[in-house]
């Protein structure tokens, strides 16, 4: 899959070897940034404003990501499920203003610096830090045996300030990546898009064996494996955007149990089907707006067929609605 679309505008960094002499002074943020939700923006629009505030010399924006997930390298059994893959958390942070994003690999390495090391090594000699921003829950250095206390003991000793951000709160909830993977995988996309500040969506390609040639020319694509969040098995309203072009959809995720023996598929049928250029690279965009049912076993196919035209239709009115 191309990843042209989601290169950011900005200086990415691999290690804090690549960070010029003289980088600094720098505001950051530390995260996993998983999703990059409202709680995550909000944080983030904080460190550019001061660090565009910052006399006499204006200060650099940078966002600190970690990949892998460290839970996937400390406790893989555990490793959630990300909602959205790295090229596309660095586009949205891209988004954020941010001047520059650190993108540090978490292997055991950086698993073992003590919390002094990771902010004297990275944070002060590479990044020059003169402010940081983490939520309350943030925690560092080996074993997370640090938290945002500890972070304020060594800006008071080592020169930077520090901000504690309270959880933001939308419409009553509590905004983060794992009260957003819980609500994908319930399939309440409505709330999930409260957090996220725009529909859960994913980022794909199609299905190898399935007929996809150099032209689709009918309105059903089937997505390849994705390892990312999904969402709960069901039916959903949906937008699919295929190579730069968008379409009304209805998406199943699921086994398929009609068939017989289950054959997992995240499929979409195309409302206001064209014939479109399609190849096993074309990259593809599925945006999650609202679930319509769970998944049934149908009688027959004769039955699914008759409830897939219902779908559709209830899915039709959503789009006039919301296009009216």
């Amino acid at each position: 899959m191309s990843t042209a679309r989601y290169l950011a505008p900005v200086p990415i960094f691999r290690t804090p070897a690549e960070i010029p002499s003289g980088f600094g002074p720098s505001v950051v943020a530390i995260g996993n940034f998983d999703g990059v939700h409202l709680g995550h923006r909000e944080i983030l629009s904080a460190v550019v404003a001061e660090a565009r505030e910052r006399s006499p010399r204006q200060a650099r924006a940078v966002a600190i990501i970690f990949d892998p997930h460290p839970e996937q390298v400390l406790r893989p059994a555990q490793a959630p499920r990300l909602l959205t893959p790295l090229a596309e958390r660095v586009r949205l942070l891209s988004e954020t203003g941010v001047d520059a994003i650190l993108v540090l690999n978490f292997d055991a390495a950086l698993a073992g610096l003590t919390a002094r090391e990771f902010v004297e090594r990275i944070l002060v000699s590479a990044l020059g830090i003169c402010g940081i921003h983490e939520g309350r829950s943030f925690r560092f250095g080996r074993g997370a045996a640090a938290g945002v206390r500890e972070l304020a003991g060594f800006g008071a000793e080592l020169g930077f300030s520090v901000r504690v951000h309270p959880a933001l709160c939308v419409r009553g909830l509590e905004v983060s990546s794992s009260a957003i993977r819980a609500l994908v995988a319930s399939g309440d996309m409505r709330r999930a898009r409260w957090m996220l500040g725009r529909p859960f969506t994913i980022l794909s390609t199609p299905a190898r064996g399935r007929g996809v040639g150099t032209r689709l020319l009918v309105p059903t694509v089937n997505l390849a494996p994705y390892d990312g969040q999904l969402p709960a098995f069901g039916v959903y309203v949906t937008r699919l955007t295929i190579a730069g072009r968008t379409f009304e959809s209805v998406t199943n995720v699921g086994n398929r149990p009609t068939f017989g023996e289950p054959s997992f598929a995240v499929e979409s049928h195309i409302l206001n089907f064209e014939p479109i250029d399609l190849d096993e690279q074309t990259p593809l965009e599925l945006e999650f707006l609202l679930r319509l049912r769970g998944e049934i076993k149908f009688p027959s196919p004769e039955a699914l067929k008759g409830q897939i035209f219902h779908d559709a239709a209830r899915a039709k009115r959503y789009f006039h609605r919301m296009n009216a």
